[in-house]
């Protein structure tokens, strides 16, 4: 199967309880860029909250995304796994549902990997993404003064323009994956059940291998 960095990608949205951030989410989605060459696929894993489904349901039809029910509760590692196998040429990105983003940055996570032949993932720095967290490390730091999330990014994508670090494992919260990375790795093991440490494991089975993790600087 060819490569399909440069094609259109999915993003890809588990969902399971907090709908203020999820609601910030995908307004931050609909507000930048990412829609000029991505979809949006959102799972809507048994959610407890009420509000969630019904705003779920009514925001899948008033625009174009794909919405997965599921009627019970499946975990992270299920929602992913199922999501990436709706359009197997692919390559995508997992969002989480309390992710804020910004301008254009899929499509600079798209630059990277068509940059780093050999990147299977791509995580951009955050506030509060342990070993991709800005400015200390496993912290969940507030933002500066006087800063949002669009005027981080904005710092962020002129000083540090074109730049990655090599780390050794992605960040689930917001990952671009290549599609022949995660096919010869058969994406995320099930044995990590509802998840924690999937993306640990895939990402050391692929380096093993010669593939690349980056942070996105």
């Amino acid at each position: 199967m060819t490569d399909a960095a440069f094609g259109r990608l999915d993003i890809i949205i588990p969902v399971y309880r907090g709908e203020a951030a999820l609601r910030r989410c995908l307004d931050s989605v609909l507000a930048s860029d990412a829609l000029e060459l991505a979809d949006i696929v959102i799972i809507n894993d048994a959610t407890p909250e009420p509000g969630i489904t019904a705003f779920l349901d009514d925001f899948a039809a008033q625009r174009s995304v794909t919405l997965i029910n599921h009627d019970v509760n499946q975990g992270f590692v299920a929602c992913v796994n199922a999501a990436a196998a709706l359009h197997p040429d692919r390559d995508f990105v997992i969002l989480n549902a309390d992710t804020e983003v910004a301008s254009d940055w899929l499509q600079r996570l798209v630059r990277h990997g068509g940059n780093h032949s050999r990147a299977a993932t791509i995580t951009p720095f955050s506030n509060n993404a342990t070993i991709a967290s800005y400015p200390r490390l496993v912290t969940e730091n507030a933002l500066p003064r006087g800063e949002d999330t669009e005027t981080l990014y904005q710092r962020f994508a002129r000083v540090n323009d074109g730049e990655v670090l090599e780390m050794p494992t992605a960040i689930g919260f917001c990952t671009w994956i290549r599609r022949s990375a995660w096919q010869e790795a058969s994406g995320f093991d099930a044995v990590f059940g509802r998840g924690y440490g999937e993306e640990v494991d895939f990402c050391c089975k692929l380096a093993a291998t010669g593939w690349q993790h980056f942070l996105a600087t």
